[in-house]
């Protein structure tokens, strides 16, 4: 039997998932990372991206964050996310409509605050849709 490590992701509004995996990569700051049974402890902030959770029984969840903190701890990994959305609930249309919106605010800009929150909302889109992009790869 593989070695497992126990995974919460959970997001301000919910537990969006809480069970054993064998191994999680997910989108740090200075690139991805991956976490195995036995990893040291950590903490780091995350950023928009797909959080991977590879489960016993070659099962696979994957779930969109849009940015947040990673803690790892002896036998724990918990991911607190600012939002957390299950793959299977990702709406491709509504991520290109908001990609279109923020490149749209981000050439008519009004001042550096809004050409901001445009890049932040801009980085989101594009991380959703490679998101649902990786999980039509996984089906197929």
């Amino acid at each position: 039997m593989a070695m497992t490590i126990h995974v919460d992701v959970v997001s301000a509004e919910e537990s969006i998932f809480s069970g054993l995996a064998e191994f999680v990569v997910l989108p740090g700051e200075a690139g991805e990372l991956g976490i195995l049974p036995g990893h040291m402890p950590l903490m780091t902030r995350i950023k928009p991206g797909a959080v991977r959770i590879k489960m016993p029984g070659d099962k696979e969840e994957l779930i969109f964050v849009a940015g947040g903190l990673l803690e790892v701890q002896p036998g724990l990994v918990t991911v607190l996310a600012d939002t957390a959305i299950r793959g299977a609930d990702l709406d491709q249309a509504k991520a290109m409509e908001a990609k279109k919106m923020a490149e749209e605010a981000m050439v008519n800009r009004g001042s550096a605050m809004d050409y901001a929150r445009a890049q932040v909302e801009l980085a989101e889109a594009i991380a959703q849709l490679a998101a649902i992009d990786r999980l039509r790869k996984q089906r197929h």
